[in-house]
């Protein structure tokens, strides 16, 4: 998918149980600048590796993880769920959130997969990255957090065949 990187060239790649600490750092980044996600941030690194994880990637910039994305499921199921997508709010000019999605676009494919996500309505530009990406939207619900808080959200579907967009140079 990518190959080695420099200067500030960024790479996607699978993410590595050495990854944790820094992606577990940069969430909490994140939720401080965007208030995503809106549980999670008190155990981050938990947080990022759910029971049903099947696969993450990271987005490294000079050597340092700038971003995250990870593909959870069922055994069995033939749907994946793309989740706990973020990028740092300085390296969001360099498309990582664009080129994470593709990679769970490329691996769910591959996986003969059907992905979706769920976002929350208060994060408008996630929305709009995902209808830019052509991803559909199939429906509303709540999002309720176990302490009992709860967000208006929006379900989307990807689009059945990926753009080759993920497989361009890094």
């Amino acid at each position: 998918m990518n190959g080695s990187t420099s200067g500030n060239e960024l790479l996607i790649r699978p993410r590595t149980t050495g990854d944790l600490a820094q992606a577990a750092a940069a969430l909490v980044t994140v939720h401080e600048a965007d208030g995503y996600p809106v549980e999670g941030v008190e155990d981050p690194e938990a947080w990022l590796s759910p029971s049903e994880l099947l696969t993450a990637w990271v987005a490294e910039l000079s050597g340092r993880v700038v971003g995250h994305a990870a593909v959870s499921g069922m055994d069995g199921c033939r749907t994946g769920t793309l989740e706990r997508l973020f990028v740092l709010p300085d390296a969001r000019r360099h498309r990582a959130g664009e080129r994470l999605i593709r990679a769970a676009e490329e691996y769910a494919q591959a996986q003969k997969l059907a992905l979706e996500l769920e976002v929350l309505t208060k994060d408008e530009a996630a929305i709009r990255l995902y209808k830019r990406l052509g991803w559909t939207e199939t429906g509303q619900r709540t999002h309720r957090l176990d302490i009992g808080d709860s967000y208006p959200a929006l379900t989307f579907v990807a689009p059945k065949v990926p753009t080759s967009q993920a497989r361009s140079s890094g």
